[in-house]
């Protein structure tokens, strides 16, 4: 048994384990106890199933890792990665996200303490996909946690978004030391060939004032934590949106303030320090100050400075009665109001009122409608009137007039009682009614009609006293005389009949 325990790599006492099952079941016994029973910890089919269906439906185009988390968070399945990558991936469903061939360079040491250095950078993308246009991400990353103290969605990427991105960090942690960024205009402004240096950017303006170390990264490599998180967010974020059915900016926004806590505690790691190295912020200091656009201009004789085709009117005070001559810094702040400061004290400018010559300006482009200055027009001479050549459109249009063919004209009647006939089911008014059938005609007809009958009056005057014409006139006397007597011609002879 000794020998035999050395060729099976087993233990003499095992291998007496083996001899004695082998004596009592046979060459069955030398079988694994466990073959062709199901693992313990195998997932059942019927979650299988229902995870590839979900996958292929509410979370399409979530890579694995993600979608591990994801189905913990919200289906309360516990699914490893490497569980559900070979599910899915025998599924036919490789995971969207494709990994890069590791590129091989120096590594940079992280900043030891939180709040030494933050990453900052804008990544336009298509963050709703189709369901709304695409818009830009502002992204800080810490350089020494990973984590990101704030983010935000704005229409474009400009310098009013990185001022509001920084004055939100500054509120909620304190003042960083530094910020690491590329060399977009916001940032850096080219240097002139002139004299071969260049002026502070307004956001340069504001890290100075602030006393924080700006740092322009040369390369996207650079500051690549960064951009990696711009990566990372392209690809959880938006499924995140797409999950929540955001379609609107603040929406987008809503859902970004609940994404960050948990991308925080899933990316972010310890500080070799700790404490942090935000600079605490003084009770005097004024961020709305700060972060704003600021440009300096000289006060004109009349109290007024010109900024961006504005005119603003400055106003005396018990310090100082004129402006004149002075230079003020303007602040445009980020909720559009607009300041000035001279020597460290705030001015509240208004619209000034326009000059003479800028309201001749625009009398001008003002259109000619009657007014109390202008006098009207005179009247030209009326020309006699021009008959046009009739041109006559439709079905009917031939060789021939219509009225000449009686074919034609006979079609063309019933067409017209045809439509008449619609117009008036339809509640429209056809036709004027006719003198006789005005409102109260009849009872002042019939005492003109006494008149004309013991010729008081002649037929003119009783047309001016019914309003009416001559001719009309003629047609009422001869409908009612119509209407009492009819002339029917019978063999030659004139038969009277009365109605």
């Amino acid at each position: 048994m000794r020998e035999a325990a050395e060729i099976m790599g087993v233990s003499e006492r095992h291998g007496w384990r083996i001899l004695a099952a082998y004596r009592k079941e046979g060459a069955a016994a030398l079988a694994h106890g466990n073959r062709g029973r199901t693992p313990v910890n195998a997932t059942p089919l019927a979650i299988r199933q229902w995870v590839v269906a979900i996958a292929k439906e509410r979370y399409s185009g979530v890579n694995h890792t993600h979608l591990s988390e994801l189905l913990l968070e919200r289906e309360g399945i516990t699914i490893s990665r490497s569980t559900l990558r070979r599910l899915l991936i025998g599924a036919g469903l490789p995971s969207p996200r494709r990994g890069r061939s590791p590129c091989h360079r120096y590594r940079r040491q992280r900043m030891p303490q939180e709040g030494m250095l933050l990453q900052l950078d804008g990544s336009h993308h298509a963050w709703l996909e189709n369901r709304s246009p695409q818009f830009t991400l502002f992204l800080a990353i810490d350089d020494a946690t990973g984590t990101v103290p704030y983010a935000l969605f704005r229409e474009q990427e400009d310098t009013a978004g990185y001022f509001e991105l920084l004055k939100v960090i500054i509120s909620r942690c304190g003042i960083p030391l530094g910020v690491y960024t590329d060399r977009d205009s916001v940032f850096r402004v080219e240097r002139s060939p002139s004299n071969g240096t260049g002026t502070l950017t307004q956001f340069g303006r504001a890290l100075r004032e602030l006393g924080i170390t700006h740092v322009l990264a040369h390369s996207p490599e650079a500051k690549g934590r960064v951009e990696r998180a711009n990566g990372t967010f392209q690809d959880r974020l938006v499924s995140e949106l797409r999950l929540s059915g955001a379609s609107t900016l603040t929406e987008a926004n809503l859902v970004l303030s609940d994404f960050l806590p948990r991308f925080n505690e899933r990316f972010g790691v310890p500080a070799a320090q700790l404490g942090q190295a935000y600079r605490s912020i003084s009770p005097e200091l004024d961020l709305d100050g700060i972060f704003c656009i600021k440009e300096r201009r000289r006060v004109a004789r009349d109290n007024t400075v010109q900024y961006h085709k504005r005119t603003l009117q400055l106003f005396p005070d018990a310090d100082k009665l004129s402006y004149a001559g002075a230079y003020v810094e303007i602040q445009e702040r980020l909720s559009g109001q607009i300041l000035a400061c001279y020597k460290g004290k705030i001015l509240t400018p208004q619209d000034a009122p326009p000059l003479a010559a800028t309201l001749r300006t625009k009398a001008k482009d003002i259109p000619e409608y009657p007014a109390l200055w202008k006098e009207p027009k005179p009247t030209e001479p009326r020309k006699g009137r021009r008959r046009r050549k009739r041109t006559y459109f439709g079905p009917l249009v031939g060789e021939t007039m219509w009225w000449e063919d009686p074919v034609r004209k006979k079609i063309h009647s019933e067409l017209t009682r045809a439509g008449l006939e619609r117009a008036r089911q339809a509640g429209k008014l056809v036709t004027l009614p006719k003198v006789e059938e005005r409102e109260g005609f009849t009872e002042r007809f019939i005492p003109v009609l006494v008149q004309l009958e013991r010729k008081a009056i002649t037929h003119r005057q009783a047309a001016e006293k019914l309003c009416i014409s001559g001719p009309t006139l003629k047609r009422i006397l001869d409908d009612r005389l119509a209407a009492t007597s009819r002339t029917l011609v019978m063999d030659e002879k004139r038969v009277a009949l009365a109605v």
